[in-house]
Formats: C-alpha cells, sequence, structure tokens
C-alpha cells in the first residue's frame, strides 16, 4: 500500500464558491480548513447550508472565529466582494458551472455566461489564496472542447493576468503562453496546476463517479507536485473487490445475503483471481446501506411503504419509500454488490432508472421482456446521501427532488476530504521547511 496521509497539523482557513448542498465545504472543513465564507446562488441549496453549518451573513464583513458558524452569502456570486479576505485564505474552494458549448461558438468568443471559471479567477485575484481545489465533470476533457480547457488551465496558472473584455480567449491564451514561458516576476501570482482524472470508487465512495479534480499551488509556496501527485493517487479498486468476493472476505462481511443473490454475483467473475494490486477493495452498495466507517446499517423500506410518506425508519431522515419504480431502455438499476451508479442532477432531481436499485428480493414471476429477476424501488434520499458519503445528521432542505439534485450537484464528501487533505499536508510540509 501506498504511505497514507498525514494529518493537517495548522489551523487553516478556506472559502468555498458555487457551495451546492455542501458536500465540498464539509470536506474542506474536516480536513482542517476553517471557512471563512461560502457562496450559493440556489435557495433550497441555501437552506441546506444553513440548517447545518452556516449563518446568513448579510452585509457586514466579518471573520469567523474557530467553532462559529460559516459565514454564508446568499445570491450571485458576480456580486461578492472579497477584498476584505486578503491574505487571510489558504485554500478556495468550488466546483464552479462549466456548461457545455460548441468550440465553434467560444472560437468566435462568445463563451456561454453560465461558465463560473471566471468568477473563481476574480476571487483569486481578490483573496490570493495559497491553494485552490475545482472539481468538474470529466466532459471537459472531451477533445472538441479540449484546446478550451487547456487555456482554463493557464488562467488558473496565471490568474492575475486578466483579460479584456474586447479579447478573444484565443489572443488571451497566446499572452498566457507567452507569459509562461519567462520566469515569473511574482511568484505569488503565479499557480503551478495539476489536473487529476478520478473515479470516486478508486477513492472510497461507492460510487462509479468519473470527475476531474484541479489543484493549484501558489508558486511561491514551494510545494513539491510530484510529491502531491503520488499523495493523491488511488487507495481502491476493482481487481481488490473481485479478489475479495472470490477469497469470500467481502461475503464474510455480508453473511446474511442470499444463495441466489450470492452465486448470480460469482457466476460473474473469473475463475482465476486476478493479481493483488495492494489496493482495498471497492466499496459497493451494500456496503453504504450496511454502513461504512462505523455508520449503522440502514432498515429496508418495507414493499407497503413506498408511499412517500415520512415513518421515520429506523430514526433516519429522508429514509422515504416511493412509488412507481421502474427500469426501462438506457436506464439500467443499482445492483448492490457494485459500487453504484453515478448520482446525477436532472431536471427534477436524480432522473429515472438512475436511482433504481434491484433488491434481493425475487419476483414471484418474472417480467416479461426484463433480464432482471428481482423486485426493485426507488433509492430513498438518505440511502443516495450514503451513496455520496454525506453523513446521517446531514439535513438536506427541500423537496425530495431539490434534495437530490443537491447531491447529484455535490463533490462525494470522502473523495473531498481524500484531496483536501493531502492539500493541508503539501502545504504543512512547506511550512516546516520555512
Amino acid at each position: 500500500m501506498l504511505e497514507p496521509l498525514k494529518e493537517p497539523v495548522n489551523d487553516r482557513t478556506s472559502v468555498e464558491l458555487f457551495a451546492g448542498g455542501g458536500g465540498l465545504a464539509m470536506a474542506v472543513h474536516r480536513a482542517g480548513f476553517r471557512p471563512l465564507l461560502v457562496n450559493e446562488l440556489v435557495r433550497h441549496a441555501c437552506d441546506t447550508l444553513k440548517a447545518n453549518a452556516a449563518v446568513s451573513r448579510g452585509d457586514e464583513e466579518w471573520i469567523p472565529d474557530p467553532g462559529e458558524r460559516w459565514p454564508l452569502i446568499e445570491g450571485d456570486v458576480s456580486r461578492v466582494r472579497f477584498e476584505y479576505l486578503w491574505g487571510r485564505v489558504d485554500l478556495l474552494a468550488g466546483g464552479p458551472p462549466c456548461q457545455p458549448f460548441s468550440l465553434g461558438g467560444v472560437a468566435k468568443g462568445d463563451e456561454d455566461k453560465r461558465n463560473m471559471f471566471p468568477e473563481m479567477f476574480r476571487a483569486i485575484r481578490k483573496i490570493q489564496p495559497e491553494a485552490v481545489i475545482c472539481e468538474n465533470v470529466r466532459g471537459l476533457l472531451r477533445p472538441s472542447f479540449r484546446p478550451y480547457f487547456e487555456y482554463i488551465e493557464r488562467e488558473l496558472q496565471l490568474p492575475f493576468v486578466e483579460r479584456d473584455d474586447d479579447t478573444s480567449w484565443r489572443e488571451h491564451d497566446e499572452v498566457l503562453q507567452g507569459r509562461l514561458a519567462e520566469e515569473p516576476s511574482d511568484p505569488k501570482q503565479r499557480y503551478e496546476v495539476v489536473t487529476t482524472t478520478v473515479n470516486a470508487a478508486d477513492y472510497g465512495v461507492p460510487q462509479i463517479r468519473n470527475r476531474i479534480i484541479i489543484v493549484a499551488f501558489r508558486a511561491d509556496r514551494g510545494v513539491d507536485i510530484e510529491r502531491f501527485k503520488q499523495a493523491v493517487s488511488p487507495r481502491y479498486s476493482e481487481t481488490a473487490l473481485v479478489r475479495s468476493m472470490l477469497d469470500g472476505s467481502y461475503w464474510d462481511r455480508h453473511p446474511d445475503v442470499p444463495d441466489h443473490v450470492r452465486e448470480r454475483v460469482m457466476s460473474r467473475l473469473p475463475d482465476t483471481p486476478p493479481k493483488d494490486d495492494g489496493k482495498l477493495p471497492w466499496r459497493t452498495l451494500r456496503d453504504a446501506l450496511k454502513g461504512l466507517d462505523g455508520q449503522p446499517p440502514l432498515p429496508a423500506v418495507p414493499w407497503d411503504r413506498l408511499d412517500r410518506r415520512e415513518y421515520r425508519l429506523g430514526g433516519f431522515t429522508g429514509h422515504i419509500g416511493w412509488p412507481d419504480a421502474r427500469i426501462y431502455a438506457g436506464h439500467t438499476p443499482n445492483e448492490l454488490d457494485r459500487p453504484a451508479k453515478t448520482v446525477k442532477a436532472g431536471v427534477h432531481g436524480v432522473p429515472g432508472g438512475e436511482s433504481v436499485m434491484l433488491t434481493d428480493e425475487l419476483l414471484p414471476e418474472p417480467l416479461e421482456g426484463s433480464p432482471y429477476a428481482y423486485k426493485h424501488r426507488y433509492m430513498t434520499v438518505r440511502e443516495t446521501a450514503r451513496v455520496m458519503t454525506f453523513p446521517d445528521d446531514w439535513k438536506l432542505a427541500g423537496p425530495r427532488s431539490e434534495q437530490m439534485r443537491q447531491l447529484g450537484n455535490a463533490v462525494p464528501v470522502m473523495l473531498g476530504e481524500f484531496f483536501a487533505r493531502a492539500i493541508a499536508t503539501a502545504l504543512d510540509e512547506t511550512t516546516s521547511q520555512r
């Protein structure tokens, strides 16, 4: 196994933009960063933040003491003033919306106004944080978009080289490339950028979730970038999960799995175990429902309670059965002995079959034309929150569709915390060397 990350040693500070339901903000906080400010536009997400850790800041600019609630600015990020935070922030975090648009459009300088990376760069210019972390979809790396994404990376390297309103992104990119070829006159205005493609399952999250994590360190800090890259390498694997099923250790953790389920899962596995890669097994949906890292098991939802009513099953909030689950073309269900499918935020919450799961219970009679012999139902909000590694006591505001949307838009807490701890360790190491 790779060397585990060290615990952060300093009281560090953070700012979170586009905070949503709080996944990344919570992760950063758990990694030892004290939020000085969080910002979110969507009302229900703001209500979630206030229900758990934040308080509306109002117009007064103030710095919270350790242990105080996070100051929350509710509204458009473009109206947020950051100047009072200059020199006080160790980590700027956020997942800026970057809506897809054609390369033909951006080639003309006609970028989508929903692209919020420019607001991240503005915040950097006003705050000058020691590090930055952004999470976004892996689609930013698709060939048609790649040239523009590389421009975004260069903007993050030189955020203080501001683009004029009448300058196209291609013209600005040429300026940036020229500046990057020169020695920086002020290392505090240049950042070293590391973009990592990740599958959340490779970091202990019980979900297949392909994303990119962009981390930037202020150049004057002298962070060992290669050491950081090694620190954020994956710790879990599908190979290790397959090995654990073949050697029986996975089933030892789940002795109540019916024989017919175990036989179905095992029938898909190779006869010969794959080579040991030294990693931990992927965590599965079954692992999440049974409880990860000391969580208690979630009780099963009775079939006669798929009625949208809050029964507080087992005392858990949001563990509410929902009717009319369907499996249809293009929307295959989640299976308990695999990591869950990607939790998505559709127009009306998590879309269709994406939040349906097969149970261990066989159907009385096979459904005509269906390859699945098991009863299925929608996952509850609480089950989905576990797949996103949110703690059970994190309250989600709004109707079910809005709660599911917040989860689908979030960064899995475990994934965010892993990267935030690696950032904290990297900063701590440079501090100790000074």
